[in-house]
């Protein structure tokens, strides 16, 4: 996968592609089963950064960084901003999207999403991975990302 279209992520198995803000009100569709997930962009316009976005303060740290740092993380050319892994796709998501609304809930990573002003309108997606070990799955996508891209998902400060 080249990472730079909706339907390249589609081919690879994920599943989902639905709006942050449609899953603040309905989380059911989300498997409760262990996967990776990934943040897509549908849009290839300039993204917009907020100097305070909406994440929380977990254990008194700010999550926003300076608006240099986030466009010295902006990786063009592709649709992916995140990849994350979860032993419970759903629980793991539920304290993602709780933290994108201000909450103090301990997911820290992924935490430049946020300062996106187009951060609602970012779809989710999801591949379970049933027979293979979450991390191992996140962490081979990451790599396969850096292999085309050089750098690590936007929001990916590890890995």
């Amino acid at each position: 996968m080249k990472f730079q279209t909706i339907e390249e992520v589609k081919n690879s198995g994920f599943e989902g592609f639905v709006p942050i803000e449609h899953l603040r009100q309905d989380k059911s569709v989300i498997p409760s089963g262990a996967g990776v997930y990934l943040v897509v962009r549908a849009t290839k316009t300039a993204p917009r950064f907020l100097s305070e976005g909406t994440g929380g303060y977990f254990k008194e740290k700010n999550p926003n960084v300076s608006i240099e740092e986030l466009q010295a993380n902006w990786v063009d050319d592709t649709c992916v901003l995140y990849i994350g892994k979860a032993t419970s796709l759903r629980k793991r998501l539920k304290q993602y999207i709780k933290f994108g609304e201000g909450r103090s809930v301990g997911h820290w990573g992924g935490r430049y999403i946020w300062q996106l002003e187009d951060a609602e309108q970012l779809l989710l997606c999801w591949k379970e991975t049933p027979n293979e070990d979450p991390k191992s799955v996140e962490s081979a996508w990451i790599s396969s990302f850096k292999s085309i891209y050089g750098v690590r998902p936007f929001a990916n400060l590890q890995g």
